[in-house]
C-alpha cells in the first residue's frame, strides 16, 4: 500500500521514521512518500521536501515567510492528490497539517490518519471541530488524551508512548558504568547534576544563566554537565556561561547523561518525560521575560494545570514547575537542595515516576500504531464508523 506522511520538525522525523519501519513489518509492499527528514529518508521512499524548508518558529519568522509557507502547503496538497495514496498520515505539526487534512477530506476519498495528536487540550481547543470533520482516525501517545477527546465525542486510540520505546531500547543496549562515562567525557568522580536547558536559542538564553547560578553552590559535592542541543553551535553557549562556575558541555549524549545523573534541571518539553523514565529527580525550569504577565496569560489561556508531561500524565504535581515569575535562583536552589539531600522527598518522586511508567504502558508504540493503521486501511470504507458532527 501507499503511505503519504507529513512532519514539520526533528521530533516528528524521529517518530515518523520509527512508524515507517513498523509499517514495513506489517506491510511488505509499503511504499512511502513524504514531507519529512533524514531519518525518514533512511527508512526508504521518496522525500518530497525536507522539514527544514518548512520549520519557521515565532510570529515574525512566520510572517516574513508566509509566501513560502503557503507555497509549500499548496505543493503538498497537489502532490498528495497526484500520488493518490491509500492513506495520509499526519504527524503533529497542526498549523500545517490540519489545513492539509481539510483540503484532502474535501477534495478526495483518501483516509486521513493523525499520529501524535495536536495538543488542543492545552490551548486552541476549538480545533476539535476541524479534527472531527477532517481526521478519520487519531492515534495518541499520551494516555490522558483519551478522556479529553471522549468528552468531545471523538474516539481516539492510545498506542503507547515512543519515549518509553526509546529509553527502554537505550537502557537495554547501554549498561556502562559511571567511571566509563566520566572517563569518556573528562569528568571527575563527583556525582552529576544534569542541565537540560532547551533546544532553541531563546530557551537557552532565558534559562541557562539562572540554572547555573542556582546550581553553583552545589559544585563542592557535585559536577554540572549540560546537554548540548542537537545542531546548536557550541560557541553559542559561551555567551550565557559564567566562567567562574565549573561546567562541562556534552553533545549527542543526552540519554547517556540522564542514565548517570543524580538530579536534573530541565526545561519543559519531552525532556521532562524522558528524565522521569530514567528515574532522575528533577525540577522543571522555564523562565520567560515579563514573568508576571506570562503567568497571568497562562492562567487565562491554558486549559491545563501543568506544563510538564510528567505532571500531565500523573494528573498531579509530581515534579515542581518553576515557570515565568516563579522561576528564580532561590526557588531552583531550594528545590535542588531537596532533590539532592532529602531522601524521603527523592523516594516519593521516584515512586511517582514508577506509577507514571505503569500508566504509559509497555514499549511498542510504533508497532501498535502500525498494526492498527494497516488493519483500518484494509477494512472496507463502508465499515468505517463516521465521526459525529
Amino acid at each position: 500500500m501507499k503511505y503519504y506522511l507529513i512532519v514539520g520538525e526533528a521530533s516528528g522525523d524521529l517518530h515518523a521514521s520509527n512508524l515507517m519501519r513498523a509499517l514495513k513489518q506489517e506491510d511488505g509492499e509499503a511504499d512511502f512518500r513524504f514531507f519529512g527528514g533524514d531519518l525518514m529518508a533512511g527508512v526508504g521512499g521518496t522525500l518530497v521536501k525536507h522539514y527544514k524548508e518548512m520549520a519557521y518558529m515565532g510570529f515574525i519568522p512566520v510572517l516574513l515567510h508566509l509566501r513560502t509557507i503557503f507555497r509549500n502547503m499548496r505543493e503538498c496538497k497537489e502532490d498528495i492528490v497526484r500520488w493518490n495514496p491509500d492513506v495520509l498520515i499526519l504527524v503533529d505539526y497542526p498549523g500545517f497539517n490540519l489545513d492539509v487534512a481539510e483540503y484532502i477530506k474535501k477534495h478526495t476519498q483518501i483516509p486521513v490518519f493523525y499520529y501524535i495528536s495536536p495538543k488542543i487540550w492545552a490551548w486552541k481547543e476549538y480545533r476539535i471541530k476541524n479534527i472531527r470533520r477532517d481526521v478519520d482516525e487519531l492515534f495518541s501517545i499520551l494516555p490522558f488524551e483519551v478522556d479529553f477527546f471522549a468528552k468531545h465525542r471523538y474516539p481516539v486510540h492510545y498506542v503507547g508512548n515512543p519515549c518509553v520505546d526509546a529509553v527502554e531500547a537505550y537502557r537495554k543496549n547501554h549498561g556502562e558504568s559511571f567511571r566509563q562515562f566520566a572517563a569518556d567525557n573528562r569528568l571527575t568522580d563527583k556525582p552529576v547534576i544534569a542541565l537540560l536547558a532547551g533546544s532553541r536559542k531563546q530557551e537557552i538564553k532565558d534559562n541557562l544563566p539562572m540554572m547555573l547560578q542556582a546550581a553553583a553552590p552545589f559544585t563542592k559535592d557535585y559536577q554540572l554537565v549540560l546537554a548540548g542541543a542537537p545542531g546548536m553551535d557550541p560557541a553559542y553557549y559561551q555567551k550565557y556561561i559564567d566562567k567562574d562556575i565549573p561546567l562541562r558541555i556534552i553533545f549527542g549524549q543526552t540519554y547517556r547523561l540522564l542514565q548517570q545523573a543524580e538530579a536534573a534541571l530541565v526545561t519543559s518539553g519531552t525532556a521532562t518525560l524522558e528524565t522521569a523514565l530514567f528515574r532522575v529527580p528533577q525540577v522543571v525550569c522555564y523562565y520567560t521575560p515579563v514573568g508576571k504577565l506570562i503567568a497571568f496569560l497562562r492562567r487565562c489561556i491554558l486549559k491545563v494545570k501543568y506544563i510538564s508531561l510528567v505532571n500531565l500524565v500523573a494528573d498531579k504535581e509530581v515534579v515542581r514547575e518553576l515557570v515565568a515569575d516563579t522561576m528564580t535562583v532561590q526557588n531552583i536552589r531550594s528545590e535542588l537542595t531537596g532533590l539532592l539531600y532529602n531522601k524521603v522527598y527523592r523516594e516519593q518522586m521516584l515512586q511517582e515516576y514508577d506509577r507514571i511508567i505503569r500508566i504509559l504502558g509497555p514499549a511498542g508504540a510504533s508497532e501498535e500504531a502500525a498494526r492498527q493503521m494497516v488493519a483500518k486501511i484494509k477494512r472496507p470504507r463502508t465499515d468505517r464508523p463516521q465521526q459525529p458532527e
